[in-house]
């Protein structure tokens, strides 16, 4: 029998609480993806590599920041628009 949406939602959130039940260490779950995340920043900021390190990542953190200050913008228009009936 196949599952509606909500069912497949439902079972899906299920699993996930399931799953973080039972990982004792969230950070070293999370530290591969955490990783990749901020090397994008880096690789964005020094393509070549040739900047200090120390550079390198006052520098990808400005972009990091940037980046989630665009999100949050897009966000908030995303809300505005729902607001006043434009739906999504």
């Amino acid at each position: 029998m196949a599952l509606t949406e909500r069912q497949r939602i439902r079972r899906a959130r299920i699993a996930a609480h399931a799953s973080w039940a039972n990982t004792a260490d969230r950070q070293g779950r999370t530290a591969p993806a955490t990783s990749a995340f901020l090397a994008r920043f880096e690789k964005q900021v020094d393509p070549l590599g040739v900047l200090e390190p120390a550079v390198r990542e006052r520098m990808a953190e400005h972009a990091r920041r940037a980046y989630m200050l665009q999100l949050a913008e897009r966000s908030a228009k995303a809300r505005a628009r729902r607001a006043a009936g434009g739906g999504s």
